[in-house]
């Protein structure tokens, strides 16, 4: 093959562009870029995969929910690494409201008699899942007490748009029992809406469909759900605050005022337990009514019908409603230029009952990031920033342990943080990331610098090539998720706008272990991370992440890809408002014409609604121009050169950058739930885990307030303005 010149000078001027990315990487100059690698290096050639596995077989031994006696023994063993590394380690208490269950009981009372077994027996092959004396058995944390018999109606996945589904088939759960599938939303989310909807009790089962025997072989032949499995977890109200319910927007201190317990705005209004699809295929076997619709259908070997009735249940729950000792152990490494600027790296330590996944896969990531951290102190190298590591007690009932830290420790991380880093859990696959979008080009360059264990390609490529499988373009740099609810970032990041990362390896992991009684070392190391592979790789992503943000000499935020996902936001609510105004024309010239019922399954009889408030035409201005603000700004930071600037200059940049996340902040919080004070991004009202971005403007809209829509538009606008003006600030420190 012949080359030309030109063809020569384009591989040539390639080849240096590469090089050049090569050895660049953001907030360091080249020479520190250079010695930043070779630390990596030598980081990397301290993992030892047999760390993770030893840890653990020790930690899953037994069951350790909070105020477990083997809660307290991981706790005191993890505090004895960390301070065997050199670690400063404290170990903080908050007594926390943790429910545990009393009396649970289910009854299909008829049309026949049915009584639900609610356990989880041992399986071949996995001794840990005998200890049924130490677990607590399947139930719903934060539930109120409850003695209730009512008919059954069953809701799908319980989400706000299945109750219009029956709304339109007539259906009302109005002193009825619900009945809802696992998935679709946070579990908690099911009761709450149900209780809006009226209904005076609520059952929540895993269908096979969504993990167990219709998505492969189940445990212990294979990694799904078995028929006895029964996913535990907290149903408070995450969405209005997490941590614990009795000090909300407060440390739970010894000293601390409390809350009487039905006072609580966050435990349910109804009592809710969870079931097996053993449990569950009676239940729902027995109601007559509607046949559901096909996407409500799952893969039990029945058909799948609505109710209400003529299968009618009783449930019957009680809980012993105690404190107990949440456990927060805090190892530091004081840096040797900023001590007072903290890097934080942490995920919890507490199960539902083994946890191997969830979460002691991800927390034995941050024990070998920090003993490999502590070798690299040993070698005469100190971060620049102090090092934070943190093993959270209590974040299974709803993120307690960390939010009582935060809490608690409010102004100090107001001044200190610059950001936090989470791995609640992993297994093998592809690198799945979410964070704050102001790190979003930093993370990129991380994961073009780590390879995937097993095949020969950067974990960029890797997560590339897996969009491209699915249909997705073709990724320039990797994109992080934005961040809703479900973990310990949380706190930091929605409650003091700390900006954040969780992180993990997943798609090539999947099972129906999580919080059942199977999550154990046995399934994990099985059918999980086998050789822990990924969980190795995982140090290596999450320790550049934290080394380089404790030894930048710039801080690595950056604006324009931040703007570019703003600005994809902003269309998306003003689309969704005009998409609402669409339909609600069309529905209501329906209805108007008495055509509305033309359109429907003729085997169905709907229901005719009322005739909706036209939606009106909302002012996006405020969007706009604080959108164009940023922009503006954006691109003069990234026209500045930081890595000439003198030392002084650095550290007053750092400290305007340090804070930019708070900057999209507002004391005053969302409308309903002031404990959220991020503007951009919120765990949704309705959704649990999962993300509203712009919550304000997005929720008032889907909720048909166009008042406080028009209102939030404004105060978006604000916020969006003063985070204009803060990268301003920094262009000036930087540019003079």
């Amino acid at each position: 093959m012949k080359y030309t010149l030109t063809t020569i000078l384009g591989l040539m001027l390639t080849l240096g562009v590469l090089s050049a990315q090569k050895s660049s990487i953001m907030g360091f100059s080249a020479q520190a870029a250079e010695q930043q690698k070779a630390l990596e290096a030598k980081l990397d050639s301290y993992l030892n995969a047999e760390n993770l596995d030893e840890w653990m077989k020790y930690m899953t031994a037994r069951p350790h929910h909070v105020g477990s006696p083997y809660d307290k023994a991981v706790v005191d063993y993890m505090a004895d690494k960390f301070r065997s590394w050199g670690y400063d380690v404290e170990v903080e208490k908050f007594d926390v409201l943790f429910p545990t269950p009393k009396v649970r009981l289910l009854e299909l009372t008829a049309p026949e008699k049915f009584t639900a077994s609610l356990t989880e027996p041992p399986v071949d092959g996995d001794a840990s899942s005998a200890q049924t004396e130490e677990a607590l058995p399947p139930y719903n944390c934060f539930s109120i007490d409850g003695d209730v018999e009512a008919e059954l109606v069953f809701v799908n996945y319980g989400v706000p748009a299945d109750y219009e589904e029956l709304e339109k088939r007539g259906i009302d759960v109005k002193g009825k029992i619900v009945i809802a599938k696992y998935q679709g939303s946070w579990r908690g989310i099911k009761p709450k809406v149900a209780a809006e909807k009226g209904a005076i009790g609520c059952i929540i089962y895993s269908d096979p469909r969504d993990d167990g025997y219709f998505q492969g072989d189940v445990y212990p032949e294979g990694p799904y759900k078995n028929e006895y499995g029964v996913q535990r977890g907290a149903v408070m109200d995450l969405p209005l605050f997490p941590g614990d319910p009795l000090t909300p927007g407060y440390g739970a201190t010894d000293d601390a005022e409390r809350l009487e317990i039905e006072d609580s705005p966050a435990l349910t209004k109804i009592p809710v337990l969870p079931i097996s699809y053993h449990d569950a295929q009676p239940l729902l076997e027995a109601l007559g009514g509607p046949v559901a619709p096909g996407s409500w259908r799952g893969a039990l070997p029945i058909t799948y019908h609505l109710g209400p009735g003529p299968a009618k249940v009783r449930l019957k729950l009680e809980f012993n409603w105690e404190l107990r000792p949440a456990y927060d152990v805090i190892a530091k490494m004081r840096g040797s230029e900023y001590p007072d600027e903290w890097v934080i790296r942490g995920n919890h330590h507490d199960a539902w009952v083994h946890g191997a996944n969830d979460p002691v896969s991800g927390m034995v990531t941050v024990m070998e990031e920090a003993r490999a951290v502590a070798e690299l102190a040993k070698t005469g190298w100190k971060p620049k920033r102090t090092i934070v590591y943190c093993a959270w007690g209590a974040e299974e009932p709803g993120l307690l342990g960390s939010t009582e830290w935060v809490e608690t420790h409010a102004d100090e991380l107001k001044e200190k943080a610059v950001a936090y880093i989470n791995t609640d859990g992993t297994g093998r696959g592809f690198l799945f990331a979410g964070g704050s979008h102001t790190l979003e080009q930093f993370f990129d360059q991380i994961t073009r610098d780590v390879q995937d264990p097993q095949k020969d390609v950067t974990l960029f490529e890797r997560r590339n090539a897996l969009g491209m499988v699915n249909g997705a373009p073709k990724m320039s740099h990797y994109k992080l998720s934005a961040l809703g609810s479900g973990s310990d970032y949380s706190p930091f990041f929605q409650h003091l706008g700390i900006a954040s990362f969780n992180m993990g390896f997943g798609g090539e992991s999947s099972g129906g272990e999580y919080h059942t009684m199977y999550d154990s070392y046995e399934h994990y190391s099985r059918f999980k991370d086998p050789g822990f592979q990924y969980g190795t790789t995982l140090v290596k992503v999450a320790g550049r992440t934290t080394l380089r943000l404790a030894d930048a000499e710039v801080l690595p935020f950056e604006f324009n890809q931040f703007t570019s996902t703003l600005s994809g936001y902003i269309d998306e609510v003003t689309k969704l408002a005009d998409n609402l105004r669409s339909q609600t024309e069309k529905e209501n010239m329906l209805i108007r014409e008495g055509l509305y019922d033309l359109a429907a399954d003729p085997e169905e009889t709907f229901v005719v609604p009322e005739i909706k408030e036209e939606v009106p035409y909302l002012n996006f201005a405020p969007l706009q121009n604080g959108l164009h603000a940023i922009e503006k700004q954006a691109k003069a930071y990234a026209k500045v050169q930081t890595s000439d600037l003198p030392k002084a200059k650095k550290q007053s940049l750092n400290q305007l950058l340090k804070d930019m996340e708070r900057a999209l902040t507002r004391d005053h919080g969302l409308p309903r739930r002031p404990w959220f004070i991020h503007h951009i991004y919120a765990p949704g009202f309705y959704t649990g885990y999962g993300v509203k971005t712009l919550p304000g403007v997005r929720e008032a809209i889907e909720q048909r307030d166009f008042k406080e829509a028009q209102e939030q538009i404004v105060i978006l606008g604000e916020v969006l303005q003063g985070f204009a003006d803060q990268i301003a600030a920094a262009v000036g420190v930087a540019g003079k």
